[in-house]
């Protein structure tokens, strides 16, 4: 883990940390403080598939998710290379033999549901939420969860690991693997079954810009899922929960009301 401290690395003035080199992938319970309102909370931190950037898009999350009675579970998942990950060298994305952050994810999302009794999480409200990389990793799991892409090893790979609510924030790699110029990945295949999702992107998003979102959000309504999208004229990339001046840092407060108008949590 190492922090990231150059002046084009902080965030809202502050530094924040990488994880690199995860080989064992790792899930943190972190229950609601006061009232539990039975939702659970997936969260999928972003860093390219090459980092994680733990704090900024995983902690920092899970202490709002938490102050607001959701059962937060970080997943610390494999990288680097365990998705299509952006390569100097080549100058392009290198797609990993297997996909092993989705293994990961899908493996997590079984195990909270087939521990949520125990967790005090209802089966029925278990979602992700993912930043950048992660963004595109609850893209992944939102429309791969009919099967494991791993053999099963116990009881909780028996269960469903379909998410029933999705957050992409500034998601990445929805435009690969396309010919056409906009178009969504065809690994990303959204169906009827997909999952309701939320999407938030900036138009000044110079990492993945904001087609990302935008051929997301087209093929979700065409499947007819339910979506809600939030654009935003400035912002930039991978600011997580740390407040600035741009309007975008309030996405939280909408994550909130949509989860409301979805049915997930009370008013």
């Amino acid at each position: 883990m190492e922090a990231a401290n150059g002046p084009k690395d902080l965030v809202a003035g502050r530094p924040w940390l990488a994880v690199e080199q995860v080989s064992r992938p790792t899930m943190t319970v972190y229950s609601p403080q006061g009232r539990n309102t039975g939702v659970g909370i997936v969260v999928l931190p972003g860093g390219g598939y090459s980092v994680l950037a733990i704090d900024l898009e995983g902690t920092e999350v899970c202490d709002w998710l938490t102050s607001r009675g959701i059962t937060c579970v970080l997943l610390k998942y494999r990288v680097p290379d365990s998705g299509p990950a952006y390569h100097d060298d080549c100058q392009c994305n290198i797609h990993p033999k297997a996909p092993t952050a989705l293994e990961d994810a899908q493996r997590t999302v079984g195990l909270v549901r087939f521990h949520a009794t125990e967790w005090h999480i209802d089966p029925h409200k278990i979602g992700v939420l993912g930043f950048s990389a992660g963004g595109h990793l609850v893209a992944n799991i939102s429309t791969h969860f009919g099967q494991r892409s791993y053999a099963p090893v116990d009881a909780a790979d028996r269960v469903s690991c379909r998410p029933d609510f999705a957050v992409a924030i500034y998601p990445g790699h929805m435009l690969e693997n396309t010919t056409k110029e906009f178009e969504l990945n065809p690994e990303i295949p959204v169906t009827a079954g997909t999952p309701p999702t939320f999407l938030l992107q900036n138009e000044d998003d110079n990492v993945d810009g904001v087609k990302q979102s935008l051929v997301y959000y087209i093929a979700l309504k065409n499947a007819g899922v339910p979506v809600e999208m939030h654009l935003y004229a400035q912002g930039g990339h991978a600011f997580g929960l740390r407040r600035t001046k741009f309007p975008v840092t309030r996405w939280p407060e909408l994550v909130e009301t949509w989860l409301e108008t979805i049915g997930m949590i009370g008013e």
